[in-house]
């Protein structure tokens, strides 16, 4: 699997569970009868959009990735892909939250919405990594996989040689003398 498929996941699948989380704290509300938790869930989740907007509006790669990639390790040959693996490998935490939090809903709804709150931090901090991991192996000519590990190691990637994009040098044109 490819670290920007890795990333794409990633954002898309919080955003899915914080959807799925919001989803539960307004059925409790309209089950219960209990308007109060979903209404400061709902001022939460104005709150944490807006700070997952401002932390990732920047286009470069942040602190995190960029060392990732710099201690990619280079290969030549693939290992065989298991892409599924790999999410569920990288991913457990995520579905480990979304379901613990779901569960709690039933009795306290007050944790799905914190919960629903911090994964759109997440999903919108993240949203712009895949496009700067993208930049750099199409500047580089590289391809940043996943190196197959264990679910409580750290992410390692393996740099693969790409295809290089080559761009035309832009020349500036002299208006002098027309």
């Amino acid at each position: 699997m490819t670290f920007r498929q890795l990333l794409h996941t990633t954002v898309f699948l919080s955003g899915a569970s914080a959807t799925v989380l919001g989803l539960l704290v307004v059925l409790y509300a309209q089950i219960k009868g209990e308007p109060t938790p979903a209404l400061i869930s709902a001022g939460w989740w104005v709150i944490a959009a807006g700070i997952g907007i401002h932390t990732g509006r920047m286009e470069a790669a942040n602190p995190q990735i960029a060392r990732v990639l710099a201690q990619a390790r280079a290969a030549n040959e693939l290992e065989e892909p298991r892409p599924v693996l790999t999410m569920v490998n990288r991913l457990w935490p995520l579905f480990l939250v979304t379901i613990l939090s779901g569960v709690a809903s039933i009795w306290f709804p007050q944790v799905a919405g914190v919960a629903t709150g911090f994964l759109l931090i997440w999903a919108l901090a993240w949203r712009k990594q895949e496009h700067a991991v993208q930049a750099i192996e199409e500047r580089d000519g590289v391809e940043f996989r996943v190196e197959r590990t264990g679910p409580t190691q750290p992410l390692k990637l393996i740099r693969m040689p790409g295809l290089r994009r080559d761009r035309p040098e832009h020349k500036r044109q002299s208006t002098a003398g027309v």
